[in-house]
């Protein structure tokens, strides 16, 4: 598996970004520029959420249950054998429904089927590609999600924050400069919406939503074409874009 780049930090200054003087009507000395500015950090994800899906079915109620806890047991001891604590693994939802090729009319029984899902927590990236591939072998149908986190989430949203500051008053002090102005104090700071939470959709049909997803990948089929899959690992993109207006007076 490739090495992962250590933490790097980009401002991002838009040159595609409004920048608007105005001119309050009545004063010539009250003036005010509004300019944009953005910032990314790129973090290392040290926290990594793998949901995955256990379905199996019989025409026997009893049959599909247990197979399907005993494809449990071996997933839970293959994630325990690659170090994986035990506290780290939850079960996450169960269901059992009866099937019908024909549901509206509820005629030819096909079976029952049994769901369960498991979410797992690892916090080295570097495991997430041999615990995927244990937990295929033991029978998982599905990998719902692989969601990549950092726990220092608020700490790097704040550096983002800072740096789209700081790229906006660079970009309005090289404007006013060029209009031969004296940049001023800033009247009015808003920090622009630059996300939503992540909602991903299994296979199943389940949508999920967290608003602490970061970096999400999705829908990994079982079987040798899932095992043999290898799993980036890339950065958390943390994003920051805030617009800011400030005075400023002709020199």
């Amino acid at each position: 598996m490739k090495q992962l780049v250590v933490f790097t930090a980009a401002v991002i200054l838009s040159c595609a970004s409004h920048a608007v003087a105005q001119f309050p009507m009545g004063s010539d000395d009250y003036k005010q520029i509004t300019v944009s500015g953005e910032a990314v950090v790129n973090v290392v994800p040290d926290r990594i959420i793998v949901t995955m899906g256990i379905e199996t079915w019989d025409r026997d109620i009893e049959n599909a249950r247990e197979s399907n806890n005993d494809i449990l047991r071996d997933a839970i001891d293959a994630m325990r054998r690659e170090g994986v604590d035990e506290n780290d693994i939850q079960t996450d939802h169960l269901s059992i429904e009866p099937r019908y090729r024909d549901g509206y009319r509820k005629e030819n029984f096909i079976g029952y089927f049994v769901r369960n899902t498991i979410a797992v927590t690892l916090r080295k990236a570097e495991r997430v590609e041999a615990v995927v591939a244990r937990v295929l072998e033991a029978g998982v149908n599905y990998i719902h999600g692989i969601d990549f986190q950092t726990s220092e989430y608020k700490q790097h949203r704040e550096k983002a924050r800072e740096l789209a500051l700081l790229a906006a008053r660079e970009k309005a002090g090289k404007m006013s400069a060029v209009l031969g102005a004296r940049l001023g104090n800033p009247l009015r700071i808003d920090e622009a919406y630059s996300g939503s939470p992540v909602t991903y959709w299994n296979s199943w049909g389940h949508g999920r939503a967290s608003g602490m997803s970061q970096n999400v990948m999705q829908n990994i089929a079982g079987g040798e074409a899932g095992i043999q899959e290898s799993i980036a690992l890339g950065k958390i993109a943390i994003r920051a874009r805030v617009n800011v207006t400030f005075v400023f007076s002709q020199e």
